[in-house]
């Protein structure tokens, strides 16, 4: 079955390394918590806002061991007016026996305000 992870982070600055980092810390929490390995992503989808343009975030899965085949894109986040900023998204669709309840979503630094109903103790980095 195919099932979509959902994450979120957010960074400080517009800064390539920060943005980069920040990616690669919330996609290896995602694959890790749910069990995720490479060959079992059928995409990853990226999205940030329109104040981060320093770098594409896409370039954090080439240093995550294993992850080289996996097929990533980025895109921009729609500009809704006092939506959280400096953030980048994340969709990643993988095979799965995971039911759909159990998905563990990542919500990491300021993205925790995304989505509270999905937080269970997790915490900012």
């Amino acid at each position: 079955m195919i099932r979509g992870i959902r994450g979120a982070t957010t960074v400080i600055n517009n800064e390539e390394s920060e943005i980069i980092q920040e990616t690669k810390v919330m996609i290896e929490k995602m694959a890790n918590k749910n069990s995720v390995q490479p060959e079992d992503i059928a995409s990853v989808f990226i999205s940030v806002t329109p104040d981060l343009n320093a770098t594409f975030p896409a370039k954090a899965l080439r240093l995550i061991e294993g992850w080289k085949y996996v097929p990533v894109m980025c895109m921009p986040e729609i500009d809704v007016p006092n939506s959280l900023s400096r953030c980048i998204r994340v969709m990643m669709t993988v095979n799965t026996t995971i039911e759909q309840q159990k998905v563990e979503h990542i919500y990491l630094n300021d993205a925790v305000k995304l989505r509270p109903d999905l937080q269970s103790g997790v915490k900012s980095n």
